[in-house]
């Protein structure tokens, strides 16, 4: 999925379409309110639905994702408490976590009080 929104913005697309998953929708969900996505729609039924994300670029025509890079994978998962969270660049990012209480944003987990598994991080 993540790189499908980095290709799709490469090559400056104005929408992506994703398979869908549950985890994947709720990650898309943390960019749309982060404001890294315009707008993202569950479409299709059954076994074949599809996540339509719309990319965000700013006044210029550039994305507004800059990176987008797994952390987390099935050969090497990495975990974080809540004391080691930290900002990713500088505040302009954000870390995509999941935790005990679902998946959530690195500022959203500091105030939940959770630390989890790293899936991405996005600036």
């Amino acid at each position: 999925m993540l790189t499908i929104i980095r290709n799709g913005q490469a090559v400056k697309k104005e929408t992506v379409l994703i398979p869908y998953s549950k985890l994947k929708m709720d990650i898309i969900k943390i960019l749309e309110k982060e404001k890294f996505i315009k707008a993202a729609e569950a479409k299709g039924k059954k076994n074949k639905k599809f996540i339509e994300a719309a990319l965000s670029y700013d006044k210029e025509g550039d994305p507004v994702i800059r990176n987008i890079k797994r952390i987390s994978k099935p050969s090497r998962r990495v975990y974080m408490p809540i004391k080691k969270i930290r900002p990713v660049q500088y505040g302009k990012g954000i870390l995509v976590i999941s935790t005990s209480k679902g998946i959530m944003a690195d500022k959203e987990a500091k105030k939940e009080g959770v630390g989890g598994e790293i899936i991405c991080e996005i600036w």
